[in-house]
C-alpha cells in the first residue's frame, strides 16, 4: 500500500471539520469548560479539548474563550469546531509483525526486541507504526494527528505485547483504562544477582534524572508515584527470573526500580545491567535488556468479553535463560 493511498483512505473517514453545539443545563452550571466538553465529547481526549480551546476553536455565546478552566453558566451556548486530524507523512513498510489478536476494534502485536514503536528524532523509518500501516489502514488518530493506533509503548529493546486501537473512541477508552489501572500487564525480567525477598512491592516515585536528562531515576522531590509488584519465578545462576506486574506505568519504571534495588536487568546498560556474563569458561554477551511483556489482560472496550493474552519469551531471551538455569 502506498503512502498516498493510506492518507486518502484515512482522510475520507474524517476529512471535514466537525461542529458541535450545546446549551448549559442547570446541573452543569459552574463546571470547567474543558471538563464539560470532555463529558459531552467522549471520543476526544481532555488534553485534545484543552488544545482546541486554547487554539480558539471554542466559543461561548458567540465569543471565543481561550481558557480551559473557564466556568460555564446555565443557559450559555457552547460551540466547538473540531478540525480533522493532520496526516503524518509516513510510508508503510513491509515489517514482519506477529499478530496475537485482532478484531474490528483492536489489534495486539507481539513486538520483537529492537523495534521502535513510532517515529521520532533520529528514527524516521522502520518503526512499528510503519509496519502497522502496511497491514492495517483503519487505525485511530488521537491528539489531532494521525498517530496510528498507539495506545501505550514499550522501549525499543523490550519485547512483548502492545495494544493498537483502530477507532478513536476505542483509543480513548483504552487510554483511560490504562490510567484507571483496569488493564493487567505482566513482564518477565532476568536480573543481576539474587533479590532478597521472594516477592514484594516497590513503591518509589520516578522522575527525570537530575543530571542525565535522558534517564529516569527514583526522585522523591519531583517524581510521580510508581508502584511495581514482583515475585521470583526461578533462581538462576547469579541471577533471578522475575515476574513483574505494573500497578502504574511510568517511563522506564521496571528498569529504574530494579536498578535502584541493586538488581538491574541483564543487558540494560543505561541502568547498570551487565552486558557480559562470565559463566564458567564462557563469556555470554547480552545484547539488550532481558525484559519481556509476556501477558496482558483486560475487558474488551466494546465487546462483552475479556481478553487474556500471553507471548512466549523471544529467542534471544530464551537462550540467555537456558544458559543460566540451575541444572539438578
Amino acid at each position: 500500500m502506498s503512502n498516498v493511498k493510506y492518507l486518502k483512505d484515512k482522510a475520507s473517514l474524517s476529512s471535514q471539520n466537525q461542529e458541535k453545539s450545546f446549551i448549559i443545563e442547570a446541573v452543569e452550571d459552574g463546571k470547567r469548560l474543558d471538563k464539560f466538553l470532555s463529558e459531552k465529547l467522549n471520543f476526544i481526549s481532555r488534553t485534545r479539548i484543552k488544545t482546541l480551546i486554547q487554539d480558539g476553536y471554542v466559543s461561548i455565546d458567540g465569543e471565543k474563550y481561550l481558557l480551559p478552566k473557564k466556568k460555564v453558566k446555565r443557559g450559555q451556548h457552547i460551540h466547538i469546531l473540531i478540525p480533522p486530524p493532520e496526516p503524518l507523512d509516513i510510508e508503510p513498510e513491509d515489517i514482519p509483525l506477529t499478530v496475537s489478536y485482532e478484531d474490528e476494534y483492536i489489534l495486539v502485536i507481539n513486538k520483537p526486541p529492537g523495534l521502535v514503536i513510532h517515529p521520532g528524532a533520529g528514527k524516521t523509518n522502520g518503526t512499528l507504526v510503519h509496519g502497522l500501516l502496511n497491514i492495517c489502514k483503519d487505525l485511530s488518530g488521537i491528539g489531532g494527528k494521525l498517530r496510528p493506533g498507539i495506545v501505550h509503548r514499550l522501549d525499543k529493546d523490550t519485547s512483548g505485547l502492545v495494544i493498537i486501537a483502530k477507532r478513536d473512541e476505542v483509543h480513548l477508552t483504552l487510554s483511560n483504562m490504562f490510567k484507571e489501572r483496569k488493564l493487567s500487564k505482566r513482564y518477565l525480567a532476568i536480573i543481576k544477582g539474587h533479590i532478597q525477598d521472594r516477592e514484594g512491592v516497590v513503591d518509589l516515585p520516578i522522575g527525570r534524572h537530575p543530571i542525565k536528562r535522558t534517564k529516569m531515576a527514583v526522585n522523591f522531590k519531583n517524581g510521580k508515584d510508581a508502584i511495581t509488584r514482583f515475585k521470583v519465578r526461578e533462581n538462576l545462576i547469579n541471577s533471578d527470573l522475575l515476574e513483574i506486574k505494573l500497578v502504574t506505568g511510568r517511563t522506564h519504571q521496571i528498569r529504574v526500580h530494579l536498578s535502584h534495588l541493586g538488581h538491574p536487568i541483564l543487558g540494560d546498560q543505561t541502568y547498570g545491567g551487565p552486558k557480559i556474563l562470565n559463566l564458567n569458561s564462557e563469556a555470554i554477551e547480552i545484547k539488550r535488556q532481558m525484559l519481556h511483556a509476556f501477558s496482558i489482560s483486560f475487558k474488551h472496550p466494546v465487546l462483552d468479553k475479556r481478553i487474556d493474552l500471553t507471548a512466549p519469551m523471544p529467542e534471544d531471551m530464551r537462550e540467555i535463560y537456558e544458559k543460566l538455569r540451575v541444572r539438578a
